[in-house]
């Protein structure tokens, strides 16, 4: 009531009290004008603007102040088809995403708030390096009683861009994006050469960015009323310095702030499920050591399988741990996912890695300790040489990223072709085959696959079955050579010679015809299934000889090495 008999006194309507206002406000704002300052000195980090946003008035009545302070993450296009600048030809998408970072803080100057942001244009430039991206740093003033957003950039002053970036490192929501984007889509390299190529060094002596936008409330059933959501509207234009004209065409802006809290509660509950699937996964490991505890068990298993797996959870603890250093709030939970991880691949298959690697080399066993450290740097060497050399791998060959995921989740095929080259007999317990196959494919599924993730990486289902059918036939592959034979699916003519233990023999040689398994005498005379002759000329029961073979690959007169049964 007082507003409006100050302003019956002045003879003035509320039209043209509107329309002076957001003049003289719009002509204070390009000189430094001290009373636009924030209040508050002290530096805040985008986190605690996030967690901790305050209310600076009220939320009743008509003209609330509503605090901005957020990400949103909405899209771009330009008014026409296509951008009519002929300055950058590199302008040539039409449209494309766009995330908003801004800051808002009040000022001196009742009813107008201070902001400070960033915007990042996605899918901006189409030339040969096809690196697509943009960022323009921008400052301005809210005036929230008319819900008017006013921003600039004149590229062309001096800035301080590092305490921008500094800013901007600091939101835990951007940050997790730039971190899963290096790890699927693009890398360091990338970014680096897009700000030495990029048209936005001749933005910065030609252009001036001013953005007028609208910002509204939006109504969302996800928010159950305890966050706000608001969005953002308006045009961006970009008039050149003196006589250069457009830099390039007027383009279109909407966004939708971010609800952060929600965000962060995707990524718990991923840690959540990494921390579950590997706790799984330890179980299935114990499982599998227990069903090949012997010496000739464990010579069955591959150790190139084991070691792939072992490589995938080291690079999955080193991602799981990257990702808690870099947004501080999410530390422990990521932290939980990257030590068990940690666990699985350090511990349990590092162990059985060893225990199949000492039961292929009995020989060495007696040899010294000398020797079994050489052997055993040898074997850790290589391990963590591979190791290694894969991350320059995939940091050079980044875009190639999912097919290499493919080649990772191929480590099934060295326990396959084992199988058929030393014909084995049942080497992996079929819960570990089934059990593996699911939760080495909880990570990818999770983060090509689901629609909302918050990795913020595209989805595809295409993909994603790909992947499953390849894993599917991995694992259907081992269960048949499980239950029918390591041989099954190739035929006979591309078998090697294999030793036939139910050979034939001379009848007139006299021979002992006790068996020194079971200590009872062996009927030469009845059918020759009953009874199994080594190479070695020593004979034994059937049964006998394959529950030895089962632990020990050797006669068990002798100590000869028997081959495959």
């Amino acid at each position: 009531m007082k507003k409006r008999q100050h302003l019956g006194v002045l003879g003035l309507g509320f039209v043209e009290f509107q329309i002076i206002f957001c003049l003289s406000i719009w002509l204070a704002f390009p000189q430094q004008a001290t009373g636009l300052r924030p209040i508050r000195e002290k530096a805040r980090t985008w986190s605690d603007e996030w967690l901790f946003g305050r209310k600076q008035v009220s939320e009743g009545g008509r003209f609330s102040a509503w605090n901005i302070t957020g990400t949103y993450r909405g899209n771009w296009k330009f008014l026409d088809s296509l951008n009519s600048s002929s300055k950058f030809q590199d302008f040539q998408k039409s449209n494309g995403n766009s995330v908003v970072e801004l800051v808002a803080v009040p000022t001196k100057i009742t009813g107008v708030h201070y902001v400070q942001g960033v915007v990042l244009f996605h899918d901006v430039f189409d030339n040969e390096q096809n690196l697509g991206g943009a960022q323009i740093s921008l400052e301005g003033v809210y005036i929230w009683p008319f819900r008017q957003l006013r921003l600039v950039a004149n590229s062309g002053k001096e800035s301080d861009s590092g305490q921008d970036e500094n800013n901007l490192l600091s939101n835990p929501y951007h940050l997790l994006g730039i971190f899963s984007s290096q790890v699927f889509q693009e890398s360091t390299r990338d970014r680096i050469l897009q700000r030495k190529i990029s048209a936005r060094n001749e933005m910065d002596k030609h252009c001036n960015i001013e953005i007028a936008a609208q910002i509204s409330r939006v109504a969302s059933s996800d928010n159950n009323g305890d966050k706000s959501y608001y969005h953002m509207e308006g045009l961006m234009e970009s008039p050149g310095v003196g006589d250069d004209g457009d830099c390039f065409s007027p383009l279109f802006l909407n966004a939708t702030s971010v609800n952060v809290e929600v965000y962060y509660n995707k990524a718990v509950n991923y840690t959540l499920m990494v921390t579950f699937v590997s706790f799984l996964q330890v179980l299935l490991l114990i499982r599998q050591m227990e069903h090949g505890n012997t010496q000739s068990g464990a010579a069955k298993v591959s150790i190139v399988m084991i070691g792939h797996q072992a490589i995938m959870d080291a690079y999955l603890c080193l991602l799981h741990l990257t990702a808690g250093i870099l947004v501080e709030s999410l530390f422990n939970a990521f932290a939980t996912a990257a030590f068990f991880k940690f666990v699985v691949f350090s511990i349990f298959e590092m162990r059985y890695l060893l225990a199949i690697w000492k039961a292929t080399r009995p020989s060495n066993s007696g040899e010294g300790w000398e020797t079994m450290r050489r052997e055993l740097s040898f074997l850790y060497s290589r391990f963590y040489g591979i190791l290694l050399g894969g991350i320059l791998i995939m940091y050079e060959l980044h875009n190639y990223m999912r097919p290499i995921l493919l080649l990772m989740y191929s480590f099934w095929i060295p326990q396959i072709v084992t199988n058929v080259i030393r014909d084995s007999r049942k080497p992996l317990h079929p819960y570990y085959i089934v059990g593996m196959t699911a939760t080495r494919l909880a990570i990818p599924l999770y983060v090509f696959g689901c629609p909302h993730n918050f990795m913020r990486v595209v989805p595809s289902k295409a993909w994603c079955v790909c992947l499953c059918a390849f894993m599917g036939l991995q694992a259907v592959i081992l269960l048949l050579q499980h239950y029918f034979g390591s041989r099954c699916f190739v035929p006979r003519q591309m078998l090697p010679e294999k030793y036939n233990y139910h050979r034939r023999f001379n009848q007139d040689v006299s021979r002992n015809t006790d068996c020194v398994i079971c200590m009872t005498a062996i009927n030469l005379r009845q059918r020759t299934s009953d009874f199994m002759v080594t190479p070695c000329e020593h004979f034994f029961h059937t049964g006998c000889l394959q529950r030895w073979m089962d632990i020990k690959m050797e006669c068990p007169t002798c100590r000869r090495s028997l081959p495959p049964a």
